[in-house]
């Protein structure tokens, strides 16, 4: 018998290529999303009879019972960005904070098997050593990642008082095709590179020591499943490369990749997070998960990939 899979942002940039793997599993995925920001390839997806649709949004609980009805399992991805809950905190904290509360408490009243939890690495804050595991501190900084760790103790909650099964998973810096430029501590790479391909040197913020873990979004969207699938239920895993990057090396990667002669230029100014680095250990041996794409060989294909995109648009 197929099952049905609810998406909550599901036409995103994380959604579109994690209903691909469930498609490709036999799943039945439907996509509960409002289309404020559908990912490029959404529409084509939604055109795929074996998708179903509803559109909605995370703040109206009626519209996620009804999404909700006849599905075996959920996962929970729609969220507001950093840098928009930081410009409307109400907004930020009604998508991602009561949107997660409606999410979980539709799925108990359904009695949905499991929900999977898209969580993020900012809920650590600035880190205290390296690498950062599952029970390092949490510090969050901003109404974004206040709210991912409210979702996440919220979640455990439900999961005791109704016994549902769950697993929450933390991102680190996901990137790949098709990401908003406004994602941000990753939208750097797509004004790099357009910053590159104009003849202009990367403008770096601070000394650009600073570092990010970046992940994959395919590697993110096989975790996603993988949390779904597995026997083991009830656990935080991270979700990184265990690759330190600095911004200062992103842009030579970017440089290189573009066959660019051009230096970083440096700008001053204070940073969220310093340093971001992975312990993924626990995701290997509960999910089954491993990164596959290696930072500097994903970053360089998505530097072609864009810079190809950008000059045909200007070409058009």
């Amino acid at each position: 018998m197929t099952k049905t899979v609810l998406i909550t942002g599901g036409a995103g940039f994380i959604g579109h290529r994690v209903t691909n793997h469930l498609l490709d599993l036999g799943y039945t995925p439907r996509l509960f999303d409002n289309l404020y920001r559908p990912d490029d390839k959404a529409s084509d997806l939604m055109a795929d009879p074996r998708v179903e649709f509803v559109q909605g949004d995370v703040r109206h609980l009626h519209r996620i019972d009804e999404a909700m009805d006849g599905v075996s399992d959920v996962i929970h991805l729609a969220a507001t960005n950093i840098n928009k809950s930081q410009v409307d905190t109400t907004e930020g904290f009604e998508v991602n904070l009561m949107g997660s509360e409606n999410t979980f408490r539709s799925a108990v009243r359904h009695g949905v098997r499991r929900i999977v939890f898209a969580s993020s690495a900012s809920v650590y804050g600035e880190p205290e050593s390296l690498p950062m595991d599952e029970n390092s501190p949490r510090n969050p900084v901003t109404p974004y990642c206040i709210s991912k760790d409210a979702s996440e103790r919220l979640l455990e909650f439900y999961a005791q008082k109704y016994d549902i099964e769950w697993n929450a998973l933390r991102f680190f810096n996901v990137y790949g095709p098709g990401q908003n430029i406004d994602a941000y501590y990753t939208s750097v790479i797509q004004v790099f590179i357009k910053r590159i391909i104009d003849g202009e040197a990367p403008m770096i913020d601070g000394d650009g020591s600073q570092t990010m873990d970046f992940v994959h979004v395919d590697d993110i969207a096989r975790s996603l499943v993988l949390a779904l699938e597995s026997d083991q239920q009830g656990h935080i895993c991270n979700i990184g490369t265990g690759t330190e990057t600095s911004v200062a090396d992103l842009a030579r990667i970017l440089l290189k990749a573009l066959g660019s002669d051009l230096e970083p230029q440096f700008s001053p100014r204070d940073v969220l997070v310093t340093r971001r680095r992975a312990d993924w250990s626990k995701a290997k041996e509960i999910l089954g998960w491993e990164p596959t794409i290696l930072v500097e060989d994903g970053i360089a294909e998505l530097a072609k990939g864009l810079a190809d995109e950008y000059r045909a648009g200007i070409s058009a």
